[in-house]
């Protein structure tokens, strides 16, 4: 992408092969080549002789596994040490920097026998930055039992609910743990974290608790700065995207009123359990509301409720192919979003203003949850402390107050207030002049 030169900077970007850190690289990538940048940006073919044995065929990312194999998929990318040291020592010029995610510790290493610089770019929010924390703060303050993740770490030296609930716990306890690759997830960003120049968030002064990106800075001991949150495009129909799938789903959307219906889509890895996708088409029935359901394979194994499409139909829909989720969001008649709040999902839904229904899942999704429900731009659905599990009741609740009940304009008003402040292109500009100064001043 782009033609580099004069003066122009040559980076590589090279994301964890997750289709959630592809595309915000991507994203940014182009950002970057559209300021006259040069940029390669690597992953893999399908080409499983070079990778692991141990995946199904035809696996190169966490979309094609379920996510107990997430640990093979790590171990396959470790297998990518070799071609990229080929890659590097093959190229006719060095590159001023190489951008690179949490998983690949392996890099660096390779990057300064080539005195290339190396980046962090984390499609995450700052605020999970100071959660993980560096090492060094780790081994000052440990961590061992489940109530010193529900508390701020001792090591943020201001008021802050940067915290997992009890029932979260499961999950961070995972990431300091070896897994089929032989590490754990924290001591992958550990190591990567250690061997970079800088890092950058996927995030804006305006998301973040106040002052946050200077705290990182201190904490990590190194520049640590927001690339903005990389928007949906404002471009959302193109002449090429306008296949039979897509245009279905947006014609059943032109047939109903404005602001009617609620969008579900809980991301293309949710982990949830044949009961929980039960109880969420039963809450959703309960509420009485329009919806449009994007769901992986809804028929297979009888995933839904007996009846449930048919008892629905002609209020909801229940879509198993591929939804052009930004087009969704973006149409008149879709009024609210039931996510799982992935950070990438978080982004379009408030950029486009709508306010949310939040089913947090694994990973920051509490954490986003929770700041985006302290801004007032929606609620969580209720759970169970003790194991995470929720009823069709507590399903129906939160949409009927989201999408339909009298606080419904109080959550679409601060919506759209977050929406004028995160939808302003020029900052979104702004952040990439900015970042790609720091780019200059440390390569």
């Amino acid at each position: 992408m782009g033609e580099g030169g004069g003066g122009g900077l040559d980076v590589v970007m090279f994301p964890w092969l997750a289709f959630g850190h592809m595309i915000p690289f991507l994203q940014l990538s182009k950002r970057l080549a559209a300021r006259g940048h040069a940029v390669s940006f690597l992953s893999t073919p399908r080409n499983l002789a070079r990778l692991p044995p141990g995946l199904p065929e035809g696996a190169e990312s966490t979309a094609d596994v379920t996510p107990d194999k997430d640990g093979l998929v790590k171990k396959a990318c470790d297998g990518l040490a070799a071609p990229f040291a080929a890659f590097l020592a093959g190229r006719a010029k060095r590159p001023d920097w190489i951008v690179v995610d949490f998983c690949h510790h392996w890099l660096p290493p390779i990057a300064d026998e080539h005195c290339v610089p190396c980046a962090m770019f984390h499609i995450i929010p700052a605020a999970m930055n100071a959660m993980f924390g560096p090492r060094w703060a780790n081994a000052r303050y440990p961590r061992t039992a489940p109530e010193d993740f529900t508390v701020p770490p001792k090591w943020i030296p201001f008021p802050s609910t940067i915290a997992f609930r009890r029932r979260e716990f499961g999950w961070i306890a995972g990431a300091f743990k070896p897994n089929a690759s032989g590490l754990p997830d924290v001591e992958r960003f550990w190591r990567t974290e250690e061997r970079c120049r800088l890092i950058i968030n996927r995030s804006c002064h305006e998301l973040e608790p106040p002052q946050l990106f200077d705290f990182l800075t201190g904490l990590f001991r190194k520049p640590t700065v927001p690339a903005g949150i990389l928007p949906p495009t404002t471009n959302l129909v193109t002449d090429d995207d306008d296949d039979d799938d897509r245009s279905e789903v947006l014609q059943w959307l032109d047939g109903q009123p404005p602001k009617s219906v609620i969008y579900v889509a809980l991301g293309s890895e949710a982990p949830l359990s044949a009961n929980d996708l039960h109880e969420l088409a039963l809450g959703l029935e309960l509420a009485g509301v329009r919806f449009l359901w994007a769901i992986r394979s809804p028929t297979a194994g009888g995933v839904l409720p007996d009846g449930f499409e048919q008892r629905t139909r002609g209020r909801g829909v229940v879509w198993g192919r591929w939804v052009a989720q930004v087009r969704v969001l973006a149409h008149g008649a879709v009024g609210a979003f039931l996510t799982h709040c992935g950070w990438g999902s978080t982004i379009e839904g408030v950029a486009l203003g709508q306010p949310l229904v939040m089913l947090p899942l694994v990973v920051d999704q509490g954490i986003i949850a929770r700041a985006m429900a302290e801004r007032g731009v929606g609620v969580e659905i209720a759970r169970d402390e003790s194991d995470g599990s929720f009823d069709r009741d507590a399903v129906a609740a939160a949409v009927r107050r989201v999408a339909v009940g009298g606080e419904r304009e109080a959550f679409a008003s601060n919506a759209n207030r977050i929406k004028d402040v995160v939808g302003d292109q020029e900052r979104e500009e702004r952040y990439i002049d900015e970042l790609v100064g720091y780019l200059r001043r440390y390569s």
